[in-house]
């Protein structure tokens, strides 16, 4: 089958940018996305052209690596899957696809499809962990944790931060992001002591790298690939108004 691209060009954050086309792409339905755009790169490259720049590394929807937008969907058509798990059979024959990056002002285009989300880093780093001394590795049943409290904390811990929600939302949130890496250790024991401070201080974080406000449209739950909830966000609010009464010192 053969599809044709409209694909997003920029030399820097600084530089202007404009879809290139290409025209008659071959591909075969067991590819994967990036495979696809493989191809298309070393066309480019015979051809003595700059490939088109995008970021990949576990190719198994693991890594968070990956992420464009295609055809106005954060990593393309279906749910719950990376761009690497995206395969050309969810296309047709002849289907012009449109494929540009994460469009917000915290993730600024570093090159055509690759954009700079060191502003996660920024807001893991301002309380995405726990301080407390833990030793060694304790055995499993050596703190007990409720089975209703465990599988949310490990569906939150499942984020890889890809930044989907980011782009997926209108208002270029991060609130989805924020709340799962502070949502999966304050439902545990070991993040209770840091619990309130922790969302104050990531959410401030979050602010100031100039991502958006939520209000929730519920894009960035449809567009995850790991199927985070917009109840985290809930849980998230209520330990931000925890923070701001002063109830976390009491």
């Amino acid at each position: 089958m053969k599809v044709n691209l409209r694909i997003w060009r920029q030399k820097g954050p600084d530089a202007p940018g404009a879809f290139q086309d290409f025209s008659g792409v071959e591909v075969v339905p067991e590819m994967s996305f990036l495979e696809m755009l493989d191809e298309v790169n070393r066309d480019l490259e015979a051809k003595g052209q700059e490939p088109v720049v995008f970021d990949s590394d576990c190719r198994e929807g693991i890594c968070g690596s990956c992420g464009a937008v295609v055809d106005g969907t954060a990593h393309g058509p279906g749910r719950q899957q990376t761009l690497c798990q995206l395969h050309m059979r969810s296309f047709q024959d002849g289907d012009t696809i449109t494929v540009e990056p994460w469009r917000a002002a915290a993730f600024p285009v570093v090159r055509d499809l690759m954009v700079d989300r060191s502003a996660f880093d920024r807001i893991i780093q301002a309380g995405g962990y726990v301080t407390a001394r833990t030793g060694s590795a304790p055995d499993a049943n050596a703190v007990p944790i409720g089975k209703p409290e465990a599988d949310a904390a490990f569906d939150a811990a499942t984020c890889i931060g890809c930044g989907a929600c980011v782009a997926a939302c209108p208002n270029a949130s991060a609130m989805l992001f924020v709340s799962a890496k502070s949502g999966h250790l304050g439902l545990l024991p070991q993040g209770q002591p840091q619990r309130y401070s922790r969302a104050e201080a990531m959410v401030q974080t979050m602010d100031g790298e100039g991502f958006g406000g939520c209000s929730n449209h519920g894009e960035c739950e449809a567009a995850c690939p790991k199927g985070i909830g917009v109840s985290y966000i809930a849980r998230l609010n209520r330990d931000l108004l925890r923070a701001a009464s002063g109830a976390a010192s009491k």
